[in-house]
Parts: C-alpha cells; structure tokens; sequence
C-alpha cells in the first residue's frame, strides 16, 4: 500500500506537522528524507530496509559514499544531499555555541561534537576555543592517529589557545573502537593539558570522549 493511502495521522509528513519531529521513528524520519520508495515498496518499507542493513540510523550517516550508494535505492544524489543535511545541522549547532555560554548549552555541546567526531576511522583530538563568557571561538581539530591513538602536545594546545586569545577550552577526542569509557591515557593527557594551560591562567572546563552517539565528560568523572 502506498503512504498517500495510509490514514492521515500516520503518514510522516502529516505526523510530523501535527505532532513534531520527535514523535517520528527513525524509518519515519528517513522517509521523508527520501522521498519515495521503490517498486512494490513505500519509502518507509525501504528505510526500515536501509536502517536494518547499516545497522542503524547512525551507522547509516556514518557511512562513505561507496558504502551508501551500494544499498537499493539511494546513490550519489542523496549522499550529497544527506551530508548537506548534516554539515548544515553542525553549522546550526556552531552558531548556538558562539551565541551562548557552551555549558547553559551542555547538549548542543554534545550534539556539536558527536557531529564533528562520529564516524572517524582514526582517532583525531580536538579543541573548542571559549572566550571569556565561555561562548565558542572556534573548533579545530589538531591531532592526528591511527585507531591506537593520537599523539597530542600539550604545548601545541597551549600555543594555539594563546593564539586564539581564548580564556577556557574544552578538549575531545573520538574512540574508534566504539567505546566511549575513558583511558588510563586519557586521564593522564587530561591532567597533563590543564597544568600546561594554568601556567597562562586559561582553564579546561572538560575533556569529552566521543565513540559514536555516546559522550563521556571526564568533567562528571571528577577526572579533572
């Protein structure tokens, strides 16, 4: 049966107007993103089909254009579409860190980085740069690794953070692996990054672990 057949209430454009996006399932939300289905199935029966191949809606935005474009129904215009999608929801997220105080915004904090960081193959380190309203200067990734790990300079954060003339940061770095539990090695970096940043009196507020849509706060840890 096609969508335009299915009662009003539960169709996904008509439910989302009428009940707000949250209310969408993933497959919902995925349909309307693509639109139509294809022969003998509605675009819900294939985004349920997509979701269950890519193990999800996350593993599916994560995916590279080879992966993307090899499942039924989708191809190089709705890849580029779905990363216009995502790199506008990131600068969205931008602009509110830059307008507010980043911790009366924790979740958009979150939502930033997982954006930023989610779906790396290698481990990359990066920083927000925060005035002295803790509001966002700039985000910028510094370090490099394989799936092992990232050599980071606490030397190089500093320069960089006097540099930017910011008066806070706050660091992240992604686990490939998908566990977002920190590291022995995280803890000591961490400890190791706010000693060298309190000798130019600019704190770190936080060191986020990201491992796919999980964040850790070594923060809330009381790890810093």
């Amino acid at each position: 049966m096609a969508i335009s057949d299915w009662p009003a209430d539960e169709r996904p454009r008509e439910k989302l107007l009428q009940r707000g996006a949250g209310a969408l399932s993933d497959a919902e939300l995925l349909a309307i993103f693509l639109r139509t289905g294809v022969r003998g199935k509605s675009a819900v029966d294939l985004s349920r089909e997509l979701l269950a191949e890519h193990g999800g809606l996350s593993a599916l935005m994560s995916a590279s254009q080879q992966q993307f474009c090899a499942s039924k129904g989708l191809g190089d215009a709705k890849f580029v579409q779905l990363q216009a999608v995502m790199e506008m929801s990131r600068r969205y997220l931008s602009e509110a860190l830059q307008r507010d105080e980043v911790f009366a915004s924790a979740q958009a904090t979150r939502q930033f980085l997982v954006g930023r960081l989610r779906g790396e193959q290698r481990e990359v380190f990066a920083v927000l740069y925060l005035d002295n309203q803790h509001r966002l200067i700039a985000y910028e990734p510094l370090f490099y690794g394989t799936i092992d790990g990232a050599a980071v300079y606490p030397r190089e954060i500093a320069r960089r953070a006097l540099e930017m003339h910011a008066a806070a940061l706050i660091i992240a770095h992604n686990h490939p692996s998908g566990v977002a539990e920190p590291s022995d090695a995280d803890v000591r970096i961490t400890r190791r990054i706010r000693e060298a940043l309190a000798l130019l009196d600019i704190r770190l507020l936080d060191h986020c672990v990201v491992a796919g849509p999980e964040v850790v706060s070594l923060a809330e840890r009381g790890l810093i």
